[in-house]
């Protein structure tokens, strides 16, 4: 018996996902192909009239569900399997990352009024939704909501008007994703909020993350990259993969040291898929450095992104905003292990010029301006976080793991200095 799901992309239906035998199949619908300016799903998904099979397939789907824990628990509140990548999309695949959404075979999707459907929340709501998340992610099945996020930390996505938080209905797209503390992870929100804050400063361009309190709880509230208002006011969505999803890779093996994508990979994807392709190198390699030097070890190939940008001629991914950047090398209980290698070395402390000078290769960069920029940013970097740290009213100052967190770059900073600067880095 065959299962059939329709794939919106915007306002349009382009293909359909199918499961028979346990096995995704995905094919896009002749209109679609025949469509002036017709956008493929995913690099790894080119526009073509023969069907993809689970394997081509799977990662750009698989990709759009949460993972680990939370997908569990996800499928335990709709009583399906969690390997079942089709029956989770049929029931959260109403308001995913980018502009996908998942509807039966011949329902029609919903067209948000002019006045967006949103619940909005007071604040004992707020921190219900709060306590609710780790036990509930993307408060799944709570009052029909089908929302759904990759990724395993506990969160949602949300209207936010700049004053009131609110859940979004009938088809309104959400504007932030609003993330919880991390269980068990010491103060994460203050953590990723100044780690983001940082990326700001040095000029990195990411999402933009605030921390929020309501009745002493603490959040974080992650603008959407992937939203746009368009002239009417009103939000739209823009269309966005992560690199595992354009690399054909299944989110389980989104690590490198488990057969994940490398660095290499990842540039040479940014190089063949983004045009103007250079300044978009150029972009990731400052993130993969911030990355490194603020100890944000998690920094894997789901957390890097492309964004399809939409003219008459196509699509034009772009590079998305650095996200997810949180010092996890910060908490002694978790690894102290690189995502992603740099050079042959998984651990930063172990990292020397000759491994930085196989990163810049890697990426396509001569040996002198890579180790400029690395050098230009290990030396700007301390300074930042000293500056971010004191500001007044950032909410920074006398936090334990900020104060850890800025010892730990000027650590990071030094050695990479030492390293590269007496290694012939600027006489080069």
């Amino acid at each position: 018996m065959t299962h059939e799901l329709d794939v919106w992309l915007f306002s349009d239906r382009v293909g359909t996902l199918g499961l028979a035998g346990g096995r995704l199949q995905f094919r896009y619908a002749p209109a679609w192909l025949s469509q002036r300016g017709a956008m493929a799903l995913s690099a790894s998904l080119p526009l073509q009239a023969a069907p993809f099979d689970d394997h081509a397939a799977r990662p750009f789907f698989a990709g759009l569900l949460p993972e680990g824990q939370m997908r569990q628990l996800v499928a335990r509140q709709f009583q399906v399997s969690g390997q079942n990548d089709f029956a989770l999309l049929d029931r959260i695949g109403g308001e995913c990352a980018g502009a996908v959404t998942f509807l039966p075979p011949g329902q029609v999707l919903p067209v948000p009024s002019r006045d967006e459907n949103v619940r909005w929340l007071d604040d004992a709501e707020v921190v219900a939704i709060l306590h609710e998340l780790p036990r509930r992610p993307l408060l799944a099945g709570k009052d029909g909501l089908r929302l759904s996020l990759a990724g395993a930390q506990a969160k949602a996505p949300v209207v936010f008007d700049g004053v009131r938080l609110g859940l979004p209905l009938d088809g309104t797209p959400s504007t932030h994703i609003l993330k919880p503390a991390i269980a068990g992870v010491e103060d994460s929100v203050a953590n990723e909020g100044f780690c983001m804050a940082l990326a700001n400063a040095m000029s990195l361009r990411p999402a933009r993350a605030q921390v929020h309190t309501v009745r002493d709880q603490q959040f974080l509230l992650v603008e959407r990259y992937d939203r746009i208002i368009d002239a009417q006011g009103h939000q739209q969505r823009l269309h966005q993969e992560d690199f595992c999803q354009a690399l054909g890779v299944v989110p389980e093996m989104k690590y490198q040291n488990e057969g994940g994508p490398d660095l290499a990979q990842c540039f040479a994807l940014v190089r063949r898929v983004t045009r103007p392709s250079a300044l978009q190198v150029l972009r990731l390699f400052d993130y993969v450095i911030f990355n490194a030097l603020i100890g944000n070890h998690d920094a894997h190939a789901k957390n890097f992104s492309l964004l399809h940008l939409r003219h008459e001629a196509g699509s034009a991914p772009v590079l998305a905003p650095l996200y997810d950047a949180l010092s996890t090398a910060v908490y002694p209980d978790l690894t102290p292990k690189m995502a992603m290698k740099i050079g042959s070395k998984y651990r930063f402390s172990e990292i020397e010029a000759r491994h930085w000078d196989q990163f810049a290769e890697g990426a396509g960069l001569a040996r002198a301006p890579a180790r400029k920029r690395i050098l230009e940013m290990a030396r700007a970097l301390p300074a930042a976080a000293r500056d971010l740290q004191s500001a007044p009213g950032s909410g920074f100052a006398g936090n334990a793991v900020i104060e850890r967190i800025r010892a730990l770059i000027e650590q990071r900073c030094a050695l990479t200095v030492a390293r590269l600067g007496g290694a012939g880095g600027e006489a080069e």
